[in-house]
């Protein structure tokens, strides 16, 4: 599925340095603010310990991971939605995307000024989202421009829309994110066309130092303080940390790195997990000698929409779905024992898959 997550924040606060952590494609980085003049696209894997497990049961030629589609937008500032630096473009580039990552820097550092002048992540945030809801405001108000003649000649529907549109006015107005704003389904539906940026979900990246990388610091604490209330995710990572754990090429020294750091994990594992959870995404298995394969669909598909996501053959001839749970399959150990134990599922067109399923489409084109 090509869904895109933008990783964005104000300029020189370390989004390159994580990109780079997470994707085969480098972009530069360099201490030098509106250096960057395009965005860097990288694919990144899922981390998913599941499919280790499944081949403890099923030998297998290869393992292949699902993925997200990552997009490091280069550092935005005051003015951007006048185009300061290249700041239009790089909202356009916001706009296509599905989430955002949100990078504050939560470090100091003499040898990398910020471009404020001091280090103070909440007033950051507060200068992205004042930037992203001016932008939005012009959208919402380019639109309800386009509907008053409508509406004045008698239509309903466009009186209805200008209604709603003058809710995000206002909300817009007090600097409020369209994502806060209460709406009913079909208000929503309203802006729809419009890809408001205020409206695309949001992790928070605390980019730290290398010593408060398992607990964070008292720049952590400002913004864990100031997003009390929202269901935002907020995680830690020491990204020139993550750098330098990313350049080893042993696992083993991966691993010696990571436990001196006080980590059990790489943070920016943690990052791809949330992202994945962001986009409202989840997992299904194939299982086999020659692959065990991870892949993506979104929550709710039906078994014949993930069938789709293999081949557009196996939705359109789709017959039946065999299903197993993962828990069932590694606690029996095979295909066999779950269908010994009663745990082999035969589904058909309005079975929701769920996370982890392992599926076998039956299909006939």
């Amino acid at each position: 599925m090509a869904l895109q997550c933008g990783i964005t924040g104000i300029t020189n606060v370390g989004k390159t340095t994580i990109f780079n952590c997470l994707s085969n494609t480098k972009g530069e980085t360099n201490a030098f603010a509106f250096s960057a003049s395009r965005s860097n696209i990288g694919v990144v894997q899922v981390p998913d310990r599941r499919l280790y497990e499944l081949e403890k049961h099923q030998v297998t030629e290869k393992i292949i991971h699902t993925t997200v589609e990552m997009v490091d937008i280069p550092g935005l500032a005051k003015g951007s939605n006048k185009g300061e630096g290249v700041g239009n473009k790089f909202l356009g580039d916001i706009r296509s995307t599905d989430a955002l990552i949100h990078v504050l820097r939560c470090f100091d550092d003499e040898s990398l000024p910020h471009v404020d002048g001091s280090v103070d992540p909440v007033r950051d945030m507060e200068t992205i989202d004042l930037e992203l809801q001016v932008k939005d405001l012009e959208s919402v108000e380019k639109k309800a421009e386009r509907l008053r003649k409508a509406a004045r000649s008698g239509d309903k529907e466009a009186a209805a829309s200008l209604l709603v549109l003058e809710r995000f006015r206002e909300h817009f107005e007090n600097f409020n994110n369209a994502r806060t704003l209460a709406l009913k389904e079909e208000e929503k539906k309203v802006v729809d066309d419009l890809f408001l940026l205020t409206m695309k979900p949001v992790l928070y990246i605390c980019n730290v130092d290398e010593k408060s990388a398992v607990s964070g610091n008292h720049y952590v604490d400002a913004v864990k303080k100031y997003l009390e209330g929202s269901d935002a995710e907020v995680i830690i990572i020491a990204g020139k940390t993550e750098a330098e754990i990313a350049e080893l090429d042993k696992p083993e020294d991966r691993a010696a790195f990571l436990s001196d750091a006080g980590l059990d994990e790489p943070g920016v594992d943690k990052l791809v997990r949330a992202a994945y959870r962001l986009l409202d995404l989840q997992t299904f298995f194939t299982v086999g000698p020659k692959e065990i394969r991870a892949w993506t669909i979104r929550k709710g598909m039906t078994a014949p929409q993930a069938a789709g996501v293999i081949h557009s053959d196996l939705e359109r001839g789709f017959i039946r779905a065999e299903v197993m749970k993962y828990n069932d399959f590694i606690t029996l150990g095979s295909e066999h024992a779950c269908k010994e134990a009663g745990k082999f599922y035969i589904e058909g067109r309005n079975y929701i898959v769920e996370d982890g399923d392992i599926l076998h489409i039956r299909f006939n084109v």
